[in-house]
């Protein structure tokens, strides 16, 4: 075998051991690199308060209203005015109930960062509602 051919052999046999090694490499690449569902996922990434407005897509009802909520960890609660249960999970998944006299609704969404967005649907002063909202945390 010529030189070239040798060195050739052992370069491939040496490129076949570094390809075995590339996804493991790949792996701890990517766990040493924090992310944004790193971020997101750590309790309290969504702590504050959470200027919400709603809009009615479907029913007689006003659109354009907006309420205050605030999350401490996974428990998201009323920031003013009528009550409020709700939870948010640590991939930023939120449902919430909210009741305000005899009106009655309930939403879902997410929460992404500072923003946050969804859909909602309920009982507003008597007539049967739907829409989507949106949130801002201040």
């Amino acid at each position: 075998m010529t030189h070239s051919a040798q060195s050739l052999a052992r370069f491939t046999r040496l490129s076949h051991r570094a390809l075995r090694w590339l996804p493991v490499l790949a792996i701890l690449a990517t766990a040493a690199v924090p992310g944004t569902a790193d971020a997101a996922g750590r309790p309290g990434a969504y702590d504050g308060t959470w200027n919400t407005v709603f809009a009615t897509t479907r029913g007689n009802c006003s659109s354009g209203y907006s309420v205050p909520f605030t999350v401490n960890g996974s428990r998201v609660s009323s920031a003013g005015g009528g009550r409020v249960a709700g939870s948010v999970n640590r991939g930023g998944a939120v449902a919430v109930q909210v009741s305000v006299g005899a009106s009655r609704a309930s939403g879902g969404g997410r929460l992404v960062g500072n923003s946050g967005a969804g859909s909602w649907s309920g009982v507003i002063t008597g007539d049967r509602c739907s829409g989507t909202w949106q949130a801002t945390r201040s």
